[in-house]
């Protein structure tokens, strides 16, 4: 646990407003409308006779009628038609074992995904789109806490807005930082018992409050950036709830600041490391604690 410094104050004021008024991630993503894909009427119901395509894999990064873009590891943007004929399914169960069939309705920007896809004139149609069904519950998260899925708020974080509307109204008691590889959200063991005990110290306070905010170093756009501070804030959370028992309504949205607020250099391999990060600030109110 680490005392936290004046300008991560800063960051966190401006992480709990974004509660209140979310600057969407995905509204900083590229606009479907440019993304160029050539579409001569539609993909053929049966897609077995097409030449089989590149295997694509990455997270969805924008979506528009029957058309996403799927961005992988590397920074790079394949466009990819969604045809009736997809398949789309989620793994589920012990290992990943067993599989949900979903919608195209499923396919949320932020989402991890692995396409198979065909060739179809000029473009590429996704075949087969797998996804697990953990990572589609963290992109639902994400969404809802962006201006996209802001009108599909709930009725508990309404409340939970409202009760951290004024920062002055309470002190940050301590914070956990959890690291990151390049480009990745994955939680490494060490990190998941981090935060199991930060989610148990924080059961002990009264009316704790969990504020989780993911960051990045420097590689890469800020779009994908800002995607990527979100995903990592959002498997966070995943991990709390599930995992740790911390409940939902003591969880405030989740936010990603992208490259703000860095810990250390970038310019220096293991600043960046350190900027690789989703910070865990536990918050009490206080009133509670008679200040």
């Amino acid at each position: 646990m680490r005392n936290i410094s004046k300008s991560s104050r800063i960051t966190l004021v401006l992480a709990t407003l974004a509660v209140a008024a979310p600057a969407s991630v995905f509204a900083q993503q590229q606009d479907m409308d440019e993304v160029d894909i050539t579409v001569t009427g539609l993909p053929p119901a049966d897609l077995s006779g097409l030449p089989e395509g590149p295997d694509v894999e990455g997270f969805i990064s924008a979506r528009k009628a029957d058309r996403m873009q799927v961005t992988s590891d590397d920074g790079s943007n394949t466009p990819i038609i969604v045809a009736e004929a997809t398949e789309i399914k989620a793994s589920k169960g012990f290992l990943g074992l067993g599989r949900s069939k979903l919608d195209a309705g499923s396919l949320l920007n932020g989402l991890p995904v692995t396409v198979k896809t065909v060739m179809w004139g000029e473009g590429l149609v996704a075949s087969r789109i797998s996804l697990r069904n953990n990572d589609l519950k963290t992109a639902s998260m994400i969404r809802n806490g962006t201006a996209q899925g802001f009108a599909e708020q709930t009725a508990a974080t309404e409340a939970l807005r409202g009760r951290v509307g004024d920062i002055d109204k309470y002190n940050i008691r301590g914070t956990t930082n959890v690291y990151f590889d390049t480009g990745k959200w994955r939680l490494s063991p060490q990190a998941e018992q981090e935060l199991c005990e930060t989610a148990a110290q924080a059961e002990a306070m009264e009316n704790a409050l969990l504020l989780v905010v993911g960051y990045t170093d420097s590689v890469g756009s800020q779009e994908y950036n800002q995607v990527l501070s979100e995903k990592r804030a959002g498997r966070v959370v995943n991990h709390i709830q599930q995992a740790c028992g911390w409940k939902p309504y003591r969880m405030l949205t989740p936010t990603g600041m992208a490259e703000a607020d860095p810990l250390a250099d970038n310019s220096t391999q293991e600043g960046k490391a350190q900027n690789r990060r989703v910070a865990v600030n536990i918050m009490v109110s206080k009133s509670v604690e008679g200040l």
